[in-house]
């Protein structure tokens, strides 16, 4: 017990003389712990998402490890802790209707216990944010290791995209362009190593979040998985934390405004996925942050689109690390970016690319020749989304960017289930499908079913796109002239929620806007007469949840969770 340091938190555990201290270091001792490791020296918590349902994260236990040996290499005790891992390809309803929950873990098992910096392990889409919250809440020094994509796909001689080419695929299976064998001969071939998705999805998309926030060490975001560099970059993360323990460099030393709008750049330029923004919202509230839906449009929608990748554009996560990885689209942005921003090896973000080198210009453009003058997100308004709705014009169809159609109306998720390929459904390549009650209380948990499978008869004539809108999310993976995040949503009695059968809808990306072509006198008419639906459920953590989750404006984190706590506690346990 020698060597205290009362500037270590975790000093208020190992490093007292009374009955308190013995019990803590006594128990800890059951794991053969020697005496050497309570002199003082930094704990480290390892928040592990591993789970065998999160295949994504399936390899987190040998990361783990290697965090460990950079850990007591820098002289740190490292602790392991398992949190709530959240399977995008398993859970329902939503994974996202649990990322709170997963948050709350997080914040209160790190506040808990005898940490003093932590190393969060997160791939899966919502492993990352949901484990950053909850470190946000506590503010301790804090670092990032990403899982990494898989290896890209290989079938029938080409590359194939996760996510990205299950659409295709499954419209081309509908369609009777592609064979069941055919079919199941693609699981295999996509999915063939550890890792999250590859493509430019929502798991890709965070971890570029982590890297432009400045959370990870430079140059992690696309190391792929199965790559030995991914275990060297968890080990050097290890050694990393030990030391911003020792300089006192916490998380919010690191998440100021600077780096919110240096986040949204880099998802304009890189494609990003649109559940960055509700994810990002979040992020910034816990922080304390000023963020709004608005700031995306005006810092990312006019930014150039400089990344080759699925579902924007060819390539793949793989490719993008050979090329040389966000470091160099960083260092290509220049003064687009606040260059002076911190990160957590202590250097600026644009120090750390100075060096960076491009290996493939098929992969990576250059703002002199982007592969669009503008990407980003756009965020629209109109009498259909007063606080706002999102679209990925680089995934979309440009014809369809400005578009009047005749509104095709499923009333939930079953309903479209339902009716989708019914040959008696009245719908044509010119109509606006709209999915309503998908939003965060709607169905619940705001799932990843906005980019509406389209009309089989419509499949059977070649039509690829349609405009589509809801209230609900679509995967990163996904593509094609898709509105998202209607706010306020139907379920709560939005705009969205007063849409008939053949109602003419107007989109008009360039103008910002997204409107329903109805009078105010009719608007009223049908809201006097709209009924909410009654609650999901009226126990546990869903009925917590439909009381206080927020709108997707605002991120659609509870209400009573925004801001921090820190990490102080002030009573003993014995």
């Amino acid at each position: 017990m020698t060597g205290q340091n009362r500037k270590l938190r975790s000093a208020d555990w190992f490093g007292r003389t009374d009955k308190t201290g013995f019990i803590h270091r006594s128990w800890m001792k059951i794991q053969g712990v020697p005496d050497h490791e309570f002199d003082g020296r930094p704990v480290i918590g390892i928040c592990n998402t591993w789970s065998e349902l999160t295949p994504c994260n399936s390899h987190f236990r040998e990361l783990a490890d290697m965090v460990k040996h950079g850990v007591y290499e820098a002289g740190g005790f490292p602790l392991e802790f398992p949190v709530t891992s959240l399977g995008e390809p398993m859970m329902r309803p939503t994974t996202m209707l649990f990322r709170n929950l997963a948050s709350m873990d997080v914040e209160e098992t790190i506040r808990a216990n005898p940490l003093d910096g932590v190393v969060l392990l997160a791939g899966c889409d919502k492993t990352t944010p949901s484990t950053v919250m909850g470190a946000i809440s506590v503010d301790l020094p804090t670092i990032v290791v990403s899982g990494g994509p898989m290896l890209n796909g290989k079938f029938q001689g080409r590359d194939i995209g996760s996510g990205t080419d299950v659409w295709r695929f499954s419209e081309d299976l509908r369609a009777g362009r592609m064979s069941c064998e055919e079919f199941s001969l693609a699981e295999a071939a996509m999915s063939r190593s550890h890792g999250h998705c590859m493509t430019m999805g929502t798991a890709s998309t965070m971890a570029c979040m982590v890297e432009a926030l400045g959370l990870t060490l430079p140059g992690g975001a696309a190391i792929p998985a199965a790559d030995s560099r991914r275990r060297n970059f968890a080990h050097l993360a290890g050694n990393r934390i030990v030391d911003m323990v020792r300089e006192e460099l916490k998380i919010s030393q690191i998440l100021t405004r600077e780096a919110f709008e240096n986040a949204i750049v880099v998802n304009a330029a890189v494609g990003g996925s649109t559940n960055l923004l509700i994810h990002l919202l979040a992020l910034a509230g816990r922080a304390g942050v000023p963020l709004e839906l608005d700031d995306f449009d005006r810092l990312g929608s006019h930014q150039p689109l400089l990344l080759n990748l699925m579902p924007s554009g060819k390539y793949l996560m793989e490719d993008f690390y050979y090329a040389g990885g966000l470091p160099v689209i960083i260092r290509e942005l220049g003064d687009r970016l606040h260059q002076d921003a911190v990160t957590v090896n202590g250097h600026s973000i644009g120090e750390n690319s100075t060096d960076a080198v491009c290996y493939g210009n098929d992969v990576i453009a250059t703002l002199q020749s982007p592969l669009q003058k503008e990407a980003g997100i756009a965020v629209l308004r109109g009498n259909l989304c007063v606080d706002g709705a999102l679209i990925k014009p680089s995934a979309a169809t440009p014809e369809l960017m400005q578009h009047r159609g005749r509104a095709v109306v499923f009333e939930d998720i079953e309903d479209y289930n339902a009716r989708i390929d019914s040959p008696d459904l009245e719908v044509d390549e010119s109509s606006v499908l709209v999915l309503k009650r998908v939003g965060p209380k709607g169905y619940p948990g705001m799932a990843e079913v906005g980019n509406m499978g389209l009309p089989a008869k419509l499949l059977e004539k070649g039509v690829a796109d349609m405009v589509r809108i809801s209230d609900g999310r679509m995967s990163g993976t996904a593509f094609g002239t898709v509105v998202l995040h209607v706010s306020p949503e139907s379920a709560i009695g939005g705009n969205l929620a007063l849409v008939q059968e053949g109602d003419e809808i107007e989109l008009d990306v360039k103008g910002r806007t997204l409107n329903l072509d109805v009078s105010v006198q009719e608007l009223s008419r049908r809201r006097a007469a709209w009924q909410p639906d009654p609650p999901h459920t009226e126990r546990g953590y869903v009925s917590l949840y439909l009381e206080h989750v927020q709108q997707a404006h605002l991120g659609a984190d509870f209400d009573f969770l925004v801001g921090k706590s820190g990490s102080a506690v002030t009573r003993d346990a014995h």
